[in-house]
């Protein structure tokens, strides 16, 4: 549906009667997206703009942007507080600390935030200097998180990033300094990378004592630069090996992989993106960003204006939406299961059937599939993916599939 003819502030159509009977609302975050960056990564495929010459980004037009987009969402969430705050991009650490300061005083003011609520800013460590890590942490973020990709400056060319190796080095060692809860964004499988340097890459990564990594298999992704010129990348068994020493260098540094591209400390994972594995709800502010809100009868994703400018001018209007629809119930299933079974320790069925409206009869012949193919192993009360089912959890998610 257009928003034009159901705008945010008609609470009823929302609240009114619908095909679904959720007996709670799951936990609720906020992603915020800032969408500029130095330049574009020929891989990415996220809502990412390169900055033009010395133009820097519209810090207070765009803040004041997010302010009315979220204005204009509170009707939808009264009464809720907040679990979690993502700030990503793009490069969100082009803004300065003033700005994320402003953004983050602001959403404070407007929403009642849990105690200990984490705030995850994104940066990139060609863009940073000394102590703005500190600054970002004086503004409130809590956790930080860096896209490193790789120690070695072959790769980091080969993969089109404008940092170099010696500057992700910086950032690790800052983001150490001053944050209790770091991340590192590591890529492997990357252009002409060998097994012996991908194991180089992790073990710098851990000589900074990270409390939690995440390490992404570079995939050449639809409409982006690396889709029109593919690179020659490692091939599969390659990257199988390459995992398999992934998988045992974290373990021996205490990191445990609790979802298929994050490894962590106990007390250390992302709250943030585990309420994105668990269907629980977050509101999408911010160029492009995408939503999902959940009420007593439907569950709601939500699209904001993707052009940056285009965003501005309709959320400063009060109507940042440019796409919604309500997931149906087939969809809210297969939906669940794509995210939850992501997560090694799996899900409650309880919580299955809590945050679709759904009776576990829905997914009963996928579970079945599944577990007699040695994928996952259930009971009346927990479904987890097995070590098989983690490794092949493509196969496993197509058992999910709507018919």
């Amino acid at each position: 549906m257009n928003t034009e003819t159901t705008p945010l502030q008609d609470v009823q159509h929302y609240i009114g009667p619908g095909p679904l009977r959720l007996p709670s609302l799951p936990p609720l975050s906020i992603y915020v997206h800032i969408p500029w960056c130095l330049k574009k990564c020929p891989y990415c495929d996220f809502n990412s703009h390169a900055l033009k010459g010395d133009e820097g980004a519209p810090e207070a037009r765009y803040i004041d942007a997010l302010t009315a987009d979220l204005e204009a969402a509170l009707p939808l969430v009264w009464g809720r507080t907040v679990s979690s705050i993502f700030i990503g991009g793009g490069t969100p650490s082009l803004f300065s600390p003033e700005s994320i300061d402003r953004l983050i005083a602001m959403v404070r003011a407007r929403l009642m935030l849990e105690a200990g609520c984490e705030i995850t800013l994104e940066a990139n460590p060609g863009t940073f200097e000394k102590d703005r890590f500190k600054a970002f942490r004086d503004a409130g973020v809590t956790r930080l998180s860096i896209g490193v990709q790789s120690f070695n400056d072959a790769h980091l060319k080969a993969i089109g990033r404008v940092h170099d190796a010696a500057q992700a080095r910086a950032a690790a060692e800052e983001a150490a300094e001053c944050f209790e809860t770091f991340n590192l964004d590591l890529m492997y499988a990357l252009p002409g990378q060998s097994v012996a340097e991908l194991e180089e890459d992790v073990r710098t990564a851990l000589s900074f004592a990270p409390p939690h990594l995440s390490i992404y298999h570079l995939t050449v992704e639809p409409n982006t630069l690396f889709a029109k010129y593919p690179p020659r990348l490692p091939d599969d068994d390659t990257a199988w090996e390459m995992l398999d020493r992934i998988t045992a260098l974290t373990a021996a540094e205490g990191l445990e992989r609790y979802e298929v591209s994050a490894y962590a400390k106990s007390a250390h994972r992302c709250t943030h993106n585990i309420n994105y594995w668990s269907f629980g709800d977050y509101i999408g502010i911010g160029a492009g960003a995408h939503g999902k809100l959940s009420f007593a009868h439907r569950v709601v994703r939500q699209v904001r204006y993707r052009d940056p400018r285009q965003y501005m001018e309709h959320a400063l209007a009060g109507n940042a939406v440019a796409q919604e629809h309500e997931v149906g119930k087939q969809d809210l299933a297969f939906e669940f299961m794509l995210n939850a079974l992501r997560l090694k320790d799996g899900f409650l069925v309880r919580d299955f059937c809590t945050r679709t409206g759904q009776p576990v009869t829905a997914i009963t012949p996928g579970l079945k599939a599944a577990e007699a193919k040695g994928l996952l192993k259930t009971n009346l009360v927990h479904v987890q993916p097995t070590e098989k089912g983690f490794d092949f959890l493509s196969d496993l998610q197509g058992l999910f599939l709507p018919a």
